[in-house]
Order: C-alpha cells, then structure tokens, then sequence
C-alpha cells in the first residue's frame, strides 16, 4: 500500500529528523513521487499545498523545475491561496533563462487591473523580482497607473518595481517622469523613500531625466533639512538620528543633480554645511550620514571652506575606533588628495600613523594614502617614515611600499646623494621586492653623480660585504665596482670614514658572489663583468682573473658561458685592445631627445677614434672576429672587404656607432572602442632589433562621471600569429579623466601575416555590468608588414 502523501509541517519535521544524508534523501524521493503522482492526477485542491512542499524542497537544493508550469496554473486560479503560493513559486523557480516566465505576463496584467490590493502586491513582487526586459516593456503601463493610486500600499510596491524596470530597460524613463514630481509631495515614509530611489535610478541612466529633475533640487533641500531640523518621525528615528535611511538617499540624489551643476550646487552649499556640523557623530547612523554628506560635499561644485569642512571630517574619521569607519575615511581622503592637496596635508600625522594598523586593508589604504601625500616640502619627513614601515610592512606590502618610495624620490629628491641613499637603503631592506628597472635606474643615476662615484662604489661595496642575498643590491653594486673600482681602491673619499680595500679582498667579493647558490644568473653575469673591467682598472696581476673568467667558458648557463668565451678570447687575443673596448660607460641622457643622443654618440665615438692607434689592415681585421668568437680561431676565416684605413677606424667600426639604422617611422594611434564616455586606444611599437615583435598598448580612459571598476580587457589573434597579454595597470578607471588603465599586449608575426584582433570587454560601470565583444580589422599597415 503507497503510503499518503506528508502535509508541509510534516515533512519538514521528517526530513529535520533524518540522521543521515542519505535518509534525508530517501524521505524527498518518496515525497517528490507523490508530488509529482497529484500533479499528474490534475488534483486542484491541494495543488497550492504540494507546491508548497516542492519549494521547501527546493530551498533544500533538491531539483524543483518540474514544478514550473504549475506555478503558472495557481496564478491564474481566482483562490487567493492559490495565487499567493503560485507567485511565490515564480519568483523561486522561474527566472529570464526560461522562456516559461513569459506565459506569466498576461496573468500578471490581469491581476494589477483587478483592484484587489494583496493580489497587484503579489504581482508587484514578483515582476520586480524575476521580470525580463520583454515583460517590462508590456507591463510598464499598468505600473505607471498604480503609481498613482490612493493606497499606499500598492503605491510603495509599484515604485519598486518601477525602479527594476528602470535598470532592465533604460528606454522607459521617459514613462516614469511625470509621477515622480506628485510623489515627493507625499508625506507616507516608504512612497517617500521609494520615490527618491526612483528619481536616482532615472538621473543615473539618463540626460533628460537628469536636467528634468534638477528643478526639484530646492525641494529635496527642503525636505532634507526638515528631516535636520524637525525629524521625520520618531518611529523611523535610529539612534537619535532621524530617518537615516532617507537622508542617505536624499543626500546621494543631491550628488547626482549638483555635479557639474553650478546653480544646483549653491543651492545645497547652506544646507551640506548644516548636515555636517550638526549630525551626531556617537553613533554608526550619524556617522553614514556624514560620510554621505561628505561625498556629497565633494562630488559637486561646492564652496572652497565647505571641502576644507569635509576633509576634516575625514580626518576625525581617522581617529574613530571603527575600523570600517577609518577605511572610508582613508579611501576617501585618498580620493580628494589631487584636488585639495593642502587640506589633506593637515591630517598627515594621522595617516602616517594608520601604518602601524593591524589589518591589512587599513595599512594598504594609509600607505597608498601616505605615498599620494609626499611632495617636495616633506619629501624627507615622508621617506624616514615610509622607510620604517618597509622594515616591518608586511610581505605582500613590501613591493608597493618599495616601489613607492622608489617612484616619490625620483621625483621629489632634493639632491642626488640624498637620492642614492634613499634606493640604497631600499634595495639593503627589500631589494627583493622592488621593480625590474631599478636597476637600471639606479645605475643610471650613479653614472649621472660623477661627484659622487667614489662615495657610492664605497657604500655599494661595504653593503656588498654585508649581504649578497638581495640581487637588485648585487647587480648594482657589481656594476659600479666594475666601473669605478680604481676610485674604491684610492680611498680617497671624504663623504664617508675611510677604509682601506685592496685588491684581493675585491676579487674575493666578486667570486663569492660568482659562487652563491642566491646569485641569479643575471647575477653572475654581473659579476663576471666587473671583474673583467677591474682587469683594466687594477695595478696588480690578471692571473686570478683570467682563471676565473676560464672556469665559466663551460658554465651550463649559455648567457654565461657565452660572456665568458668573449672576455677569455679578448684576454688572449686581443689583449692590447681590452684597455680601450672596456673603458667606463659614457653618461646616457634619460629622457633627452633623439637629435641629442646620436649627436652624443658621434662625439664619443671621434674622441675613441682620436685615442685609438692607427691600426694595421691585418689588426682590423682580425679585430672584426671578436664579432663572432664562438666560431674559432680566426686564421682561416673569410673577411669582410678591409676597413678605410684612417686611424681608429677598426673601433669604430666595432662600435658602429656612424651607421645606426634611422628610426623607423611612428606607427599612428587607433581609437577602437568608446561607450558612455569609456574609451580604449591602441598605441604601437616595432621594435627595430625585431621586426617580426609588435608591442601594443591599450589604454583605457573614462571621461564619464561615474567609475569603471572590475575592468577586464581580453585579446585574441590568429592562428599563425603567437599573442602575449601582460598583466594590466589595473582595474579601476577613475571618473572624470583619472589615471587610465595600461596594459601591453606582445604579438609575434613573423610571416607577416595582416593583422586582426578580437577584444573581449568587461568592466561596471553606473552600478550595470557591461560586456562588449568586437573584432578590429582597421589596424595599421605599418604594424604588421
């Protein structure tokens, strides 16, 4: 005998009852065959109580679609009961993705028109939660009737749904207008607080709607500051604050109508300033409404001493006891730093102290905060703080703060030993941890200080001895005892205590380092560099050297191996030579215009041709082999024609510096995408040692008023062309013209193939996920043939 079917309460007592998955399973198998069994039997009695059960199963993850359809046959039952649990059931089991959710449309106008309240409730609910933009667009007429409507029950639910026709389908703003303005007269709590949530979702998507609603702005003042002065009521008062909820809306409205608006914005100016100076700040509720007060404050073009008000209201924020409460401050700040730097200043002590804050996101926010503040006048302050918490930051802040500080001391340092010093301790500290060009930078900078090369080789070598684990530190202090280690030896620096190094303790540095198990192979190449320029710049013997650089002509590494080849060969071959081919590096111009470094470059290379001896034809040519050492001894190679015998033109011709290639010609710029003021150009670069490498820079750009946030941008090419995306600058574009998000893009065609590209787009922007799909086959000529 088939035992009966459970009733809900039952059930539930049943399945809470099971002691095992697998009994809790057996018991909603038995259950789900009788509900299946009645719905089959066509029973209309007891449907709304099977579906019942059915949704309870449902809600337990257990497969409910078969109960779809009988959703749609309790709607349209004339039962309350029956219609109350079928648009439950809609609003669990249907949703866009099922086309059975459009055969509800017409149940749901039948019931709106009815004039029955818990019944156009019940619809409401349901089309402001799964409605489509089809059942929108049918339905947005009979919404607009209820809006009107004497009671304000069905008034509140049909301003919600209003609000999720809105964000389905922009178009339909235009409908919604003309209510609007009737319902900020209302004095009902929840039509009132609907009613501007409405008005922001219409100004949000559109520019009509926006200039339409800007009339009402000394209206919503009113309403705001009686809310201040008087309190809505006492029933919707939190924490003596009355109503947050709608002063946070109505203050969120006000952002939105004053920006950008002159006349908007001086008629809220009084009204902001009464906010901010008289909500109570003891409580979260008063301190949400200053917070909003605060974005408000700086979003629209308000008055000089009322952003100097808000900023400070930030800057209690900092001291408050609420972590989350200091976040937004901190994120706030950090916003408004650009555009009222010297307000920010004051609350610098503060902000610096949020350093040492235990949480993670905090000290993040307070450093990125603090890097943003340094300028010229505290650069030295700033850097003695921001070098203390890189000794203790945490490991996964170590490269942002070092990479921060790095960037602020190249641009603010006040002199340049100052500025050596700061990287030098950067890279003692977390050198690990900097960014692949300081390096380079930093040599760069040393080579620049020419008053400076004894002290820096002098403090790179007594750091060196230290420690040789930190490999941007090795690489740096290699290169310039490469270059300056006669300086070292001399000991004539005046800067720093003297020491006295000789010779072998150098060598004995540098093989150590050549040793490590840490060293990189970059590393070592470093290394074995320096020792081999020390063989010029050394009285002693080149014995220990020459050992060293012959022991890596079988190094496993082929960089390695390689470099040491050359230099054995040069020791033996060449070596009347080495002296002038490993001369000091000439001082490169960082940013200086092309015109001025190949003028630089000529002018090196005739003071080389005027030092060099006048060579013979068979030194020039046997010169011409250490072009290509690993193909052997020259004596039965085949030259090249011979040299124009003028003096020192076998150097330069090794040198090649008169027959540089001209730059190839700027590849120009492609715009490829731009939507509601979001747009991404394409810049491109071929780089001349290998044509067949196209480096591309997407740069995205948001002109708009609102943030681009979660930006994804994806590629694809062909298959004969290999592509390589790099890691994005990030993934947040500010509004208003903020700093762009870069990200380089390296395509390899070496068959020259005509160039397509297929971009995927996705990113939020005004609180809507946008995707965009598009191929470019507009590309340059240039950047592929």
């Amino acid at each position: 005998m088939v035992a009966p079917s459970l009733k809900l309460q039952d059930l539930i007592e049943e399945i809470r009852g099971a002691k095992t998955q697998a009994q809790e399973r057996e018991v909603i198998q038995k259950e789900c065959a009788h509900i299946r069994a009645s719905f089959r039997d066509g029973d209309p009695v007891h449907r709304h109580r099977q579906l019942a059960k059915l949704l309870y199963v449902h809600m337990l993850g257990y497969p409910a679609h078969f109960g779809q359809m009988e959703c749609l046959k309790l709607i349209a039952s004339s039962r309350f009961t029956d219609k109350r649990v079928g648009y439950l059931g809609a609003m669990l089991l249907l949703d866009e993705r099922h086309d059975a959710h459009l055969l509800i449309t017409n149940s749901i106008k039948n019931d709106l028109s009815q004039g029955i309240q818990p019944v156009q409730g019940l619809a409401l609910c349901t089309l402001s939660t799964m409605g489509s933009a089809e059942m929108c667009r049918d339905l947005a007429p009979e919404v607009e009737k209820l809006l009107l409507q004497p009671s304000p029950y069905v008034r509140k639910k049909a301003i919600l749904t209003a609000v999720h026709m809105i964000r389905k389908v922009p178009e339909l703003s235009s409908v919604f207008l003309p209510p609007c303005v009737h319902l900020l007269h209302e004095r009902h709590h929840g039509i009132l607080l609907g009613t501007i949530t409405l008005i922001t979702e219409l100004c949000e998507r559109s520019p009509a709607a926006l200039r339409h609603f800007r009339k009402v702005v000394p209206q919503l003042v009113q309403i705001l500051r009686t809310l201040v002065t008087t309190g809505y009521s006492t029933e919707h008062s939190i924490s003596g604050v009355s109503d947050p909820f709608l002063q946070v809306q109505i203050l969120r409205l006000l952002r939105i109508l004053g920006r950008n608006h002159e006349e908007s914005s001086e008629t809220m100016n009084d009204l902001l300033a009464q906010v901010a100076t008289n909500t109570d700040t003891s409580r979260n509720a008063g301190n949400a409404v200053l917070f909003e007060t605060v974005l408000t404050i700086m979003d629209i073009r308000s008055a000089a001493g009322l952003r100097v008000l808000a900023v400070n209201i930030l800057g209690r924020f900092l001291l408050n006891s609420d972590r989350n409460i200091r976040y937004v401050a901190l994120t706030s700040l950090l916003r408004l730093v650009q555009s009222d730097h010297s307000a920010v200043q004051r609350h610098r002590p503060t902000v610096v102290d949020c350093l040492q804050e235990t949480d993670a996101s905090l000290s993040r926010r307070a450093l990125e905060l603090s890097l943003a503040l340094v300028n010229s006048s505290n650069v030295r302050a700033m850097m003695q703080e921001l070098q203390a918490f890189l000794e203790s930051c945490p490991p996964d802040l170590r490269a942002d703060c070092a990479s921060g500080i790095l960037l602020a001391a190249e641009r603010f340092a006040p002199t340049k030993r100052w500025h050596i010093d700061t990287i030098l301790h950067v890279l003692t500290t977390a050198g690990t941890h900097v960014r692949d060009d300081a390096v380079a930078n930093l040599t760069q900078l040393i080579g620049g200080a020419q008053e400076l090369h004894a002290y820096s080789v002098r403090r790179l070598y007594n750091a060196l001895a230290e420690d040789i684990s930190q490999q941007p530190l090795v690489q740096v202090a290699a290169w310039c005892i490469g270059e300056y280690g006669d300086l070292l030896l001399e000991g004539n620096c005046e800067e720093i205590e003297p020491l006295q190094v000789d010779e072998e303790e150098v060598l004995a540095l540098l093989e150590k380092v050549l040793q490590s198990h840490m060293s990189l192979p970059a590393t070592r190449g470093y290394a074995l560099t320096a020792l081999m320029k020390l063989s010029t710049r050394l009285q002693g013997d080149n014995n220990r050297i020459r050992q060293v650089v012959s022991i890596y002509r079988s190094c496993l590494d082929v960089e390695l191996q390689q470099r040491a080849v050359e230099y054995d060969t040069l020791f033996r071959k060449y070596d009347h030579m080495r002296a002038a081919i490993l001369e000091k590096m000439p001082l490169v111009e960082r940013d200086g215009p092309q015109a001025d470094e190949e003028a630089k470059e000529s002018k090196a290379a005739a003071q080389l041709s005027e030092a060099a001896p006048a060579p013979t034809e068979p030194q020039a040519s046997q010169l011409l082999d250490l072009l290509d050492l690993l193909d052997g001894a020259s004596g039965d190679a085949q030259h090249p024609p011979p040299l124009d015998p003028s003096p020192g033109g076998a150097l330069v011709y090794l040198l090649d510096l008169p027959c540089a290639p001209p730059p190839p010609a700027p590849i120009p710029d492609l715009k490829v995408f731009e939507r509601e003021g979001v747009q991404l150009n394409l810049s491109f670069i071929r780089p001349p040692e290998n044509p067949a490498l196209l480096l591309i820079t997407a740069t995205a750009t948001n002109s708009s008023e609102g943030d681009v946030t979660d930006f994804i941008c994806q590629a694809a090419v062909p298959k004969s062309l290999q592509l390589q995306l790099q890691a994005p600058s990030g993934n947040t574009v500010p509004a208003r013209g903020g700093l762009p998000i870069t990200q380089l893009f390296r395509i390899l065609n070496p068959n020259k193939a005509p160039l397509r590209l297929k971009l995927r787009l996705t990113y939020n922007h005004f609180h809507q996920s946008v995707q965009e799909i598009f191929e470019v086959n507009n590309l340059p000529v240039e950047s592929w043939q």
